[in-house]
């Protein structure tokens, strides 16, 4: 990696759904699973799905800007998640799966703000797009058994993804 590398985290669901479609392009150099957005210093999975911590389970990616754009980025991140449910992604609802772009900079916010704009415009959905963009807060890396779990784990993370019904959103929404 070169000291010119940057952060980007989203959250969009389940994490385990979040790394694959980053991990795959030229420039990502890392894509890490892991909780933001809560109170609760170094939770656990198990404090996250308990409910009360406040975080999201979010993936938090190292890229190099000179290789991939934050622009790019944003795009990438729309195209795998419903962004207009408010409470959860696909079969996984509740506050820690709710979908959330994480900004690094103020480049980023304004960046991702346009974006939002450009989507809702788009009338690609009938309902509007609600994912909140708010400034990164500490990313506390998940325990490794969910790291890389696509890899780790091919036919249990096929199976969760076949059941939820996110390829079918995505075919529907974004490869028509």
């Amino acid at each position: 990696m070169t000291d010119n590398t940057k952060k980007a985290t989203f959250a969009g669901g389940c994490f385990w759904c979040m790394v694959k479609p980053f991990d795959q392009w030229d420039g990502v150099h890392r894509v890490v699973s892991g909780y933001t957005g809560g109170s609760l210093e170094n939770p656990s999975y198990e404090d996250v799905k308990a409910g009360n911590t406040g975080h999201h389970e979010a993936v938090e990616i190292t890229f190099d800007p000179n290789m991939i754009a934050y622009e790019d980025i944003v795009e990438i991140y729309w195209q795998q998640i419903d962004p207009t449910d408010d409470d959860g992604q696909f079969q996984d609802r509740g506050e820690s799966y709710r979908a959330v772009i994480f900004y690094h900079d103020q480049e980023q916010k304004v960046i991702a703000e346009r974006s939002k704009q450009a989507l809702a415009s788009s009338k690609k959905f009938t309902k509007p797009i609600v994912t909140p963009i708010l400034p990164a807060v500490p990313f506390y890396p998940a325990e490794d058994y969910h790291q890389d779990f696509y890899k780790k784990n091919k036919q249990e993370y096929q199976n969760d993804r076949a059941k939820s019904g996110r390829d079918e959103f995505i075919e529907k929404y974004y490869e028509s």
